[in-house]
């Protein structure tokens, strides 16, 4: 395992890309901002919404959104300043909702004085397809995060909306792309961010007994269906610099809550990313025995790159937190899927890599771990 000698993003990341200098591309394209002409960005987007914008009423744009701070600051953005009429659409997940992400939820078609459209899916089908997914890939909510853009899609079909906005592309803000942008709706024709698109097979599902009639939250929607519309999807992060602290500051303008008095969660350095539901967390830790990092690298390395952290500070909270499960996220994933707590650790057994891990008295260890190479390998 090699660490960006500038954030100490692993090469592990599934598609991460590393220059000869041992620097990952989420850094590359972090420093890419400095010669970016965001003046010119925002009349970009300043022009995109004139060509959509409808005086009729109806809705001419959709913002997926979960009513965290970044949804807040979509929602802020499109709709405050570029005077759009959203729809806002969220999808659902089975889990416990926390205090917090429940106020959020309700509170941001209130706060913009927005409609928000709440899909949630069939609970027993999302049983079996999460059993599914952690049994055979150790990635329970695989379904969950493709349908959160096959329904914006879907949605933008039936109710001929011709703009569908994304909040940041994960592909470019991550690093496993040098690419910020796609002109029309070459998004949809790329898949959209991982080519998640390109890797639902429909027929695994209908094999593993999910019904044709079941997976409709999961199925894109047809090339004949889009050409009907022809939406255009887009990222905020390309017209807007993405920050995740300005986002929250202006989140809490309009009633956004955090998590600082409800639950410490085990492991987490800050208390206002990823809050809407309590085992969600047992998802993002799931990377941690496949690729030696979880959800705490990731914002780490990112405050790294923002300058919020030093790298040694980064290392440091890295190296304390970022193993951690937390016991009430897991416990919230135990009880909706139905597992015991041997059942669960018997499963993640098998997922434990072992070409960066080893077992030392029964505990998997990273052989390469913070202190270990940087830069070249």
């Amino acid at each position: 395992m090699r660490r960006c000698k500038k954030c100490l993003m692993p090469d592990t990341r599934p598609g991460s890309i590393f220059d000869e200098n041992g620097v990952c591309q989420a850094c590359l394209n972090y420093e890419k901002r400095k010669s970016v002409d965001w003046d010119k960005r925002w009349r970009e987007l300043v022009d995109l919404c004139d060509k959509y914008r409808r005086s009729d009423g109806r809705y001419d744009c959709i913002i997926p959104v979960s009513g965290g701070k970044d949804s807040c600051f979509q929602t802020y953005v499109l709709k405050e300043k570029m005077g759009m009429n959203p729809l806002l659409v969220t999808v659902g997940n089975p889990f416990t909702w926390t205090k917090a992400g429940w106020h959020n939820f309700r509170n941001i078609g209130e706060a913009f004085n927005c409609d928000h459209y709440l899909f949630n899916m069939n609970t027993d089908m999302l049983r079996r397809v999460m059993r599914i997914a952690f049994n055979e890939f150790a990635n329970p909510l695989m379904f969950v995060e493709a349908a959160a853009y096959t329904v914006a899609l879907k949605m933008a079909v039936n109710y001929d909306i011709p703009l569908v906005n994304f909040g940041e592309n994960p592909e470019y803000e991550y690093g496993t792309t040098n690419k910020d942008h796609y002109s029309g709706n070459e998004y949809v024709k790329q898949g959209l961010p991982y080519g998640i698109f390109k890797t639902i097979n429909i027929d695994y599902w209908r094999s593993k007994g999910i019904s044709i009639r079941e997976l409709n939250a999961f199925v894109p929607p047809t090339q004949e269906q889009l050409n009907k519309v022809r939406p255009n999807v887009t990222f905020l992060s390309y017209f807007i610099p993405w920050s995740s602290t300005r986002n929250l500051e202006v989140a809490r303008r309009y009633g956004f809550r955090d998590l600082t008095h409800e639950w410490k969660r085990e492991g987490y350095i800050e208390d206002f990313e990823q809050i809407d539901s309590v085992a969600y967390l047992v998802h993002l830790w799931l990377k941690y025995p496949k690729f030696g990092f979880q959800r705490i690298l990731d914002v780490a390395s990112r405050y790294v790159r923002e300058g919020l952290l030093s790298l040694s500070e980064a290392k440091e909270l890295i190296e304390k937190n970022d193993y951690k499960l937390d016991q009430r996220a897991l416990d919230d994933f135990l009880n909706f899927t139905g597992y015991s707590t041997k059942e669960f650790w018997d499963i993640v057994e098998k997922f434990w890599n072992r070409d960066i891990f080893e077992k030392v008295d029964d505990v998997w260890q990273l052989k390469n771990p913070m202190g270990g190479s940087y830069g070249k390998a």
